[in-house]
């Protein structure tokens, strides 16, 4: 076991995250943030909580969106459904996708089919927590990254939330 990211780097970590959007979106009235349920939610609602923190007095739209029956091993296993809260129109957005890791790109897929059910946004960016490089199947990259590390197939990734920290093992 390797402790990617302890409270204090995953603190900071997600703060700068939140400031990459804000750099790059400096208007935010078209801009939407939507959290990959079920893991990428908890990393989605820190940095949904500190833009709002440093613009209160504007109205980040913030949603959640479910995959669960867009995965392409939905029949290989039972999954439990989660919800998906998306109160507002992504038609001509720009979308900022959030996930807490990425490996083989597949989940992001997912989502990408899901959120095209919810209107067709004009941009869709991702921002990733841990981007597992070299372990791609599809051709995904993150447009904002908390940090990228080199692992082998056999490794495990986990964010836990709880501890607030990164762990490999």
């Amino acid at each position: 076991m390797k402790i990617i990211l302890d409270p204090y780097q995953l603190n900071l970590t997600i703060q700068r995250l939140a400031y990459e959007i804000i750099e790059r979106h400096s208007d935010l009235s078209n801009t939407v943030l939507i959290g990959i349920q079920p893991r990428g939610v908890f990393l989605s609602d820190r940095i949904a909580a500190h833009i709002r923190k440093l613009y209160p007095a504007i109205d980040v739209k913030y949603g959640k969106l479910d995959i669960t029956f867009y995965r392409d091993d939905v029949r290989n296993e039972l999954h439990a459904a989660n919800k998906t809260d998306i109160p507002f129109s992504i038609e001509e957005k720009k979308v900022v996708l959030i996930d807490d890791v990425l490996h083989k790109g597949r989940t992001i897929r997912a989502a990408l089919d899901a959120l095209l059910t919810f209107g067709r946004p004009r941009q869709v960016e991702l921002c990733i927590l841990i981007d597992r490089r070299f372990s791609r199947e599809l051709p995904i990259q993150p447009d904002y990254c908390g940090k990228a590390i080199d692992s082998i197939i056999s490794q495990k990734v986990t964010v836990e939330w709880d501890k607030e920290e990164v762990v490999l093992y």
